[in-house]
């Protein structure tokens, strides 16, 4: 029984050292008015330089804007009252891994290729109530209203 225990906890303190260890994606670039960045359970309000991880939620505020350049120098910027979910980001190019998922909830956002669209275009989406984006470009803006089913 000693032995399971000891075993479970040791499974455990890896898993939430890898969480620990985990790299960010992306880091928040500008930010006027108010934003938070919600990954898992730890909500922060958003500050120049808050690193963002797959996963993370970032929501603006009324009047406000935020803006967010990842590690593939993709750069994406939202409105005010906007929702967006990091679903999956992979960026390991020398590998050929490359990934960026994400779901537009509500408000606007403006995207600008970075690596990932430029070498693998089909492997960049991004979600909304109503549909799949696709990028094929190096640039688009979307707006998703809260009448969205």
């Amino acid at each position: 029984m000693k032995m399971r225990l000891f075993a479970l906890i040791t499974l455990l303190a890896a898993a939430l050292s890898a969480l620990a260890d985990e790299a960010p994606i992306g880091y928040v670039k500008t930010l006027t008015g108010s934003a938070t960045i919600t990954t898992g359970s730890n909500k922060v309000a958003a500050q120049l330089g808050t690193p963002l991880f797959q996963g993370s939620q970032l929501k603006t505020g009324p009047k406000s804007s935020l803006g967010v350049t990842f590690k593939d120098d993709t750069v994406m910027s939202f409105g005010a009252d906007t929702v967006l979910t990091v679903d999956e980001y992979l960026y390991a190019p020398s590998q050929g891994k490359l990934k960026l998922g994400s779901s537009l909830a509500k408000g606007s956002m403006n995207y600008v290729s970075g690596v990932i669209a430029k070498l693998q275009p089909d492997a960049v989406s991004v979600k909304t109530p109503t549909g799949t984006i696709g990028v094929r470009g190096t640039q688009f803006v979307v707006k998703v209203d809260d009448t969205a089913p």
